[in-house]
């Protein structure tokens, strides 16, 4: 991330650098230091953004431990009235939200304007999510004994660059709906677009409950072994995770990763063709291949193989490719240039193993900015990077099997576990083969669906804990076992 001053924001296009301001404590501010932002469709950068420094952290726990008095007191049901209220403005913002996201992220314009309308969505719908404050466990006329449950405290939510203002807004809703105050930090690839929503929680929460910092991986580090958060939600890389898992444990405050994916699809030989072609296709190549839980390698029946491999090719040749503003634009181009070269390197090491066939795509586009092609191959080994490895871009492997379980044997010969799908017309069947899929989520006839009400997370090195759903809003809270004796024992 390059440091620099506000007067070199001379290459800002247009973008005013006064617009993005942290937001601590329910005020503004800004920063002495300052990194460039840049847009991927350009590769270059087109505006500044505050680095916030270790003191502003200080002063934004600091609020938020202030700020928690308060709001830990307040019912849920006023909670979720300033949460829906937070929601409702951030859709009738979204068209300022918006360019700021698709400059920054690449997307297109359209699925920025989406992202952000899913956000208040998933706002409102994890805040309508019914969380009595304790259970009963046990009253046998001795003893009464209930579980109850406390808000922790100072969350700590550090998001992701593919879908910052989404991802970072699950977490402002699980933690303030249970009770706590929040420090939320987004990428430093997309800082924008979550230092705008910074501006509207300053309208409609209490100060010192929401604060966003935007800022490097120093940012990220003081976060994680700070004394006065008490858990830390990450969502990102699993090398990232695994630095945060170790970082949190001098402090052992609670933490919550959700990590990336290698996720399997399993096409069986009756699956319907049009169908599995579509969703799959969908699944793998949405915002550029960029989603944890997007389909990173399929699995094909040979009886479908040769038609679902020209199906899946077909559609990505069709698929248009540009700079999100651009009309009619369906993928926008990889996110930064770190991940841009992995990309590339993987591609170009597939295009080296033996009887591999690229049936569309397998080149970068010779044009600015980080875009590749879509790309669908088939006839690669297990062993290649492109199957081992999580691409997290627009690059699709196929690969055939003549017996079930021959498929779910490769299909779970990985460290990853974050998702899984089935495609068949028994129903039933791809029931029984997806719960023997080692993953946290699994899918038939679909992929890729994230729901408020339903707990997210992965198995093995995909994650630690669980998201969304009461499952996941309990882990935002710590729990206590009060016991006493029954009102009836008494007497």
């Amino acid at each position: 991330m390059q440091t620099s001053t506000p007067a070199s924001a001379a290459h800002a296009q247009g973008i005013d650098t006064r617009s993005f301001t942290h937001t601590i404590d329910g005020q503004p501010e800004t920063s002495e230091a300052w990194f460039e932002v840049i847009n991927p469709a350009t590769g270059s950068p087109f505006a500044q953004c505050p680095k916030a420094s270790a003191e502003q952290l200080d002063r934004a726990v600091a609020a938020a431990r202030r700020a928690f008095a308060d709001w830990s007191r307040r019912s849920l049901a006023e909670r979720r009235d300033l949460i829906h209220r937070f929601a409702k403005r951030l859709r009738e913002s979204s068209d300022e939200i918006a360019p700021a996201l698709t400059r920054e992220q690449g997307k297109p314009l359209s699925d920025a304007r989406g992202e952000v309308m899913i956000a208040a969505h998933h706002l409102e719908a994890l805040s309508s999510l019914e969380l009595p404050d304790e259970e009963l466990l046990r009253d046998d006329g001795q003893n009464h004994i209930v579980q109850r449950y406390r808000p922790l405290g100072v969350v700590g939510g550090i998001a992701p660059w593919n879908f910052p203002v989404a991802l970072g807004m699950h977490k402002v809703a699980q933690a303030l709906y249970t009770g706590n105050t929040l420090v939320l930090k987004p990428s430093p690839y997309t800082p924008l677009s979550t230092l705008l929503v910074g501006a509207i929680t300053r309208e409609v929460f209490p100060p010192g409950v929401v604060n966003i910092l935007a800022g490097g991986d120093d940012l990220g580090r003081w976060m994680t072994e700070h004394r006065d958060i008490d858990k830390i939600s990450f969502t990102g890389s699993v090398p990232t995770g695994k630095r945060v898992l170790a970082s949190v444990g001098a402090t052992l405050k609670r933490v919550t990763l959700e990590l990336g994916g290698n996720d399997p699809a399993i096409v069986l030989e009756d699956a319907d063709l049009s169908a599995a072609a579509t969703g799959v296709f969908r699944s793998s190549f949405y915002n550029c291949g960029q989603i944890c839980m997007a389909i990173k390698r399929v699995y094909i029946a040979d009886r479908l193989y040769d038609s679902l491999c020209e199906s899946l090719a077909e559609m990505a040749r069709a698929y248009r490719v540009g700079d999100g503003f651009e009309p009619g634009v369906q993928m926008g181009p990889i996110q930064n240039k770190m991940q841009y070269e992995k990309v590339v390197s993987i591609l170009e090491d597939t295009g080296n193993q033996p009887g591999v066939r690229i049936h569309a795509g397998g080149h970068a586009l010779n044009r600015p900015g980080y875009f590749v092609a879509p790309t669908v191959v088939s006839g690669i080994g297990d062993d290649a990077r492109l199957v081992r490895e999580e691409q997290f871009g627009p690059v699709l492997p196929l690969l055939r099997f003549t017996e079930v379980e021959d498929a779910i044997r490769r299909a779970n010969q990985t460290l990853f576990g974050l998702s899984a799908s089935v495609w068949t017309k028994d129903i039933q069947k791809g029931a029984e083969i997806g719960a023997r899929l080692e993953a946290g989520s699994v899918w038939v006839n679909r992929h890729g669906v994230n729901e408020s009400d339903l707990p997210f997370g992965g198995a093995k090195e995909s994650g630690f804990g669980r998201e969304h759903g009461v499952m996941g809003l309990r882990a935002y809270m710590e729990s206590q076992v009060l016991s006493r004796p029954s009102l009836g024992s008494l007497r």
